[in-house]
């Protein structure tokens, strides 16, 4: 079982070009995303959130379903779902603004204990900015650890809800010695300030850095550095992409039997350029197509068996 704890939100994203633009909801948010692309992988997934009572919220909820995700970890309240407003540039990269004040995600508490057969546990975007549920999520990243459990993290940094970027930056950095795999966008990599080396040294066993179309980069602990090239494809709009990437890198890693630091140092160049692949492959995919829509299963051919 792979657990995906943050945010399930609504992304607004505008029909045509203008302030005033009609906007279409759609279902979204980082760790939401992720949990989608692992159940449509075929990977056991859980998702470990607060989500409203909200037609919004019924609406996730079925979606993770429909995808096969294990949703009693699952917190209800009666607070309205999270929204973001997407604005979509000429080159189909996505921006966002948050409507986030008293709703139900961000009141998430850390559970007594994780679902049966967890073998990682992924976090990241807005639940790890948003008090107080951030301090809740930081909590279950740190217990997770301490058990010996997998964790991924994926920052995407959204700098208009970060009041403090000092602070965060430092909280950050303190995250470290408690994740095993560090994820994160070019973009975010220079607004936090730092180097992968730098990130290593405090405990992550990998750091993979995104470069949008121009492909990904894994820095070890070990000191392997390996790069695979993006795919080529028409992009509609890179919603969900880094989500993508983030469920491809650990479905990967757990059809190798490497959730673990000593799985991911064992890797070495093939094994990490065939899962860098694969996660290019998948986050093609979904820039493919409209809004966060990551692949099934069939549609990465080069999957290993």
């Amino acid at each position: 079982m792979i657990v995906v704890a943050g945010e399930a939100l609504i992304d607004l994203v505008p029909q045509g070009a203008g302030a005033l633009a009609a906007l279409t909801p759609a279902l979204g948010g980082g760790p939401f995303n992720t949990a989608v692309a692992l159940g449509r992988l075929g990977s056991p997934a859980a998702f470990c959130s607060r989500v409203s009572r909200d037609a919004f919220g019924e609406a996730l909820l079925a979606r993770l379903r429909e995808t096969g995700v294990d949703v009693s970890s699952v917190q209800r309240g009666d607070e309205p779902t999270t929204l973001a407003v997407a604005t979509v540039g000429t080159d189909g990269s996505a921006a966002y603004s948050f409507y986030v004040e008293g709703t139900a995600d961000r009141l998430f508490t850390a559970p007594d204990a994780l679902p049966d057969g967890t073998r990682a546990v992924s976090f990241g975007t807005c639940s790890l900015v948003l008090e107080p549920g951030a301090s809740a999520y930081e909590e279950l990243m740190r217990t997770a650890c301490a058990q010996g459990v997998f964790t991924a993290l994926d920052p995407n940094v959204r700098p208009g809800l970060i009041p403090d970027p000092d602070a965060y930056r430092a909280r950050f950095k303190s995250w470290l010695p408690s994740v095993s795999l560090l994820k994160l966008s070019a973009e975010d990599a220079e607004w936090l300030g730092g180097s992968p080396r730098e990130w290593l040294a405090s405990g992550p066993a990998a750091v993979v850095v995104t470069r949008g179309g121009d492909g990904l980069t894994v820095f070890t602990r070990e000191g392997g550095e390996y790069a695979v090239p993006g795919e080529r494809v028409e992009v509609v709009d890179t919603i969900g992409a880094g989500d993508t990437v983030n469920a491809a890198l650990l479905h990967g890693l757990a059809a190798r039997d490497a959730l673990s630091d000593e799985g991911v140092a064992a890797l070495g160049a093939e094994g990490w350029e065939g899962l860098l692949g694969l996660a290019a492959r998948a986050a093609a995919i979904t820039c493919s197509r409209a809004g966060a829509e990551p692949p099934y299963a069939h549609e990465l051919e080069a999957e290993p068996a």
